[in-house]
């Protein structure tokens, strides 16, 4: 005969597992690709740490042999196989990084991703959706890649005017709203989600800043959650030769 101290110690094993499971299948799982790479990932990523909640990270590599095949998958169909995609249970999925941003605001109470007051709020989610859809020489010319620093090289005129823009809106975020924050609006947010991945190309291909915009990128860079992102991306072994190559010369 078992002891009792024994029997207990299982049962309490056993329903601890119980309760792992149940927490697992609860929980949100957010597919993203390489962390080296992959900037809109990035964005969903930290809007779920931002969020509180409780989620599962499910990294998937990019362009290798079985990516064709994997992005046809259930878990990609509603997103045509792009990444970000999060599910959150069986019947609600949300994709592209703004999207996943509005929803866990909505689902984390509303009063953590932008501003409380309607003024800085406003110019936050202008910024936001402005970097979503704009600046596309930047993408184009300098994807992201968080393991190089390259030499660096005069942008495109297209880039620099891109480059220019972005430093017109955080001068005006962090000269009307910043107040003693390390951040665009005071605390980190939103605005910030979106631009973080901005923050990484900046450093990759040393491209030309002002003055002011060093210290947000240091405040970017040191953040507990850009960290981690930084480190997994460091510790991944994939290699992407098409997003390896140095900036050409103008």
């Amino acid at each position: 005969m078992h002891n009792a101290p024994y029997g207990r110690k299982w049962l309490r094993f056993l329903l601890d597992l119980g309760a792992d499971a149940r927490l697992r299948r609860g929980m949100m799982k957010l597919f993203i690709g390489n962390k080296a790479y992959s900037s809109w990932s990035l964005r969903g990523w930290l809007a779920c740490k931002l969020s509180g909640l409780p989620f599962e990270e499910v990294v998937v590599p990019l362009y290798d042999e079985a990516w064709e095949k994997r992005r046809e998958g259930d878990e990609f169909a509603p997103s045509s196989g792009k990444v970000p995609i999060l599910w959150d249970g069986d019947d609600i999925v949300v994709w592209d990084s703004l999207a996943i941003v509005e929803y866990l605001n909505e689902k984390s109470g509303g009063d953590t991703f932008w501003p409380a007051d309607p003024a800085p709020r406003a110019m936050a989610r202008s910024m936001a959706a402005e970097m979503h859809s704009s600046f596309a020489p930047l993408r184009r010319e300098h994807s992201m890649n968080i393991r190089q620093i390259y030499d660096p090289v005069p942008p495109s005129e297209g880039v620099a005017q891109d480059i220019a823009r972005i430093m017109e809106l955080w001068a005006q975020a962090r000269a009307r709203y910043g107040g003693e924050g390390d951040f665009l609006f005071g605390d980190f947010g939103a605005a910030d989600i979106m631009f973080a991945p901005v923050v990484t190309r900046f450093i990759t291909y040393q491209l030309p800043v002002a003055r002011f915009a060093e210290g947000y990128m240091r405040a970017i860079i040191a953040h507990p959650w850009m960290q981690e992102w930084i480190g997994g991306a460091q510790a991944e072994d994939w290699v992407i030769d098409r997003f390896e190559s140095p900036p050409q010369t103008v």
